[in-house]
């Protein structure tokens, strides 16, 4: 080989290097244009349930939504949707749609999700603990059957811990925090380590922030993610109601929060469930998001704690198994009582 040739050999990796980062760019910049001029960031947004929907400002938290059927006499129920890029409280309709004809049933919009306050501030497991404890006090006012699905299990044992009073039992679907600590998903990780105030600041930053959750909230993603969590087939209103809500003002702030581990609770496992001294029960089987290895250890610690596995589900029993989900829960409040 000449030694013309060979120089010209040895300028192609960087000649191709710097074309992938320009084409890099550039899809970055399109994104963006695309996200700003050509995306609807306040479409209209129907109510999630077929209920009356009411609204209260809690102390710290804000405006907070939620839906109630209060017509039937009996122990309060109040349903907790999990925390993601297009949650809302039509995650809990399953659960809703068949207690209401039972006893008192709340399902909340947490802030940042759904009609509640979308509001700029700092978001943590804290605040979304101080959520549900206010909302039991203030709305609720006696003490109640509270369920809380997948990392929002994590806020609800937090919340029971610092005023058990407010609960009789808990119910945790699919809770976050039993992963073995050495593994789990990367936003499960990045909680565990002093990254995720930095990988927020990434995340948020106002020139790609928008284009960034339009792309994570765009209606082929909510289909990917949702159909990690599914065996059958997907719900069609729940990618329908998912984009809508993720569609509003502010949508991108609590998810952002999400994706760069700030509400996750290092040691939830030893922090959160095992102190737990109210009746709780955990429904589980498979989940693409979250693992159960700590389960066993939990069980074999806390008498309080009961678990049973509803298959074939992959996160969402009481939208594939709702009569076994049914079930397991009317079981374990029987032996609450």
């Amino acid at each position: 080989m000449s030694e013309k040739s060979s120089k010209n050999s040895s300028k192609r990796p960087i000649r191709s290097g710097v074309g992938f980062v320009g084409g890099l760019l550039t899809a970055a910049a399109a994104g963006i244009l695309v996200s700003r001029f050509t995306i609807d960031h306040d479409v209209p947004l129907p109510e999630a349930l077929a209920a009356e929907r009411r609204t209260v400002a809690l102390p710290s938290s804000g405006r907070v939504s939620y839906y109630a059927d209060t017509a039937v006499s009996g122990t309060p129920l109040v349903l907790i949707h999990s925390i993601n890029a297009a949650a809302s409280a039509i995650e809990m309709k399953p659960l809703f749609n068949h207690f209401r004809q039972q006893r008192p049933v709340y399902a909340l919009d947490m802030p940042g999700y759904g009609f509640s306050d979308r509001i700029d501030r700092p978001y943590s497991p804290d605040f979304f603990a101080q959520t549900i404890q206010a909302f039991l006090q203030e709305v609720v006012g006696e003490p109640a059957d509270v369920i809380g699905l997948s990392l929002s299990s994590e806020f609800l044992a937090r919340a029971a811990l610092a005023a058990p009073a407010l609960f009789r039992s808990l119910a945790l679907i699919s809770p976050s925090g039993f992963t073995d600590r050495r593994s789990g998903r990367v936003t499960e990780q990045v909680g565990r380590s002093s990254a995720n105030n930095s990988l927020y600041r990434l995340l948020a930053f106002p020139l790609w922030s928008q284009a960034l959750f339009d792309l994570i909230a765009a209606r082929f993603s909510l289909r990917f993610y949702l159909g990690k969590s599914f065996v059958g087939d997907i719900p069609e209103e729940l990618i329908e109601y998912g984009y809508s809500t993720a569609h509003q003002p502010g949508a991108k702030i609590v998810p952002l929060h999400f994706i760069s581990g700030q509400l996750f609770t290092q040691n939830a496992v030893d922090v959160l469930y095992k102190p737990l001294s109210l009746p709780t029960l955990i429904l589980y089987d498979r989940d693409f998001y979250v693992r159960f290895d700590l389960l066993p250890e939990l069980l074999a610690q806390n008498t309080h704690v009961r678990a049973v596995r509803l298959t074939p589900t992959l996160g969402l029993p009481h939208w594939e198994q709702l009569p076994e989900t049914i079930k397991a829960l009317d079981v374990f409040w029987s032996s609450a009582a």
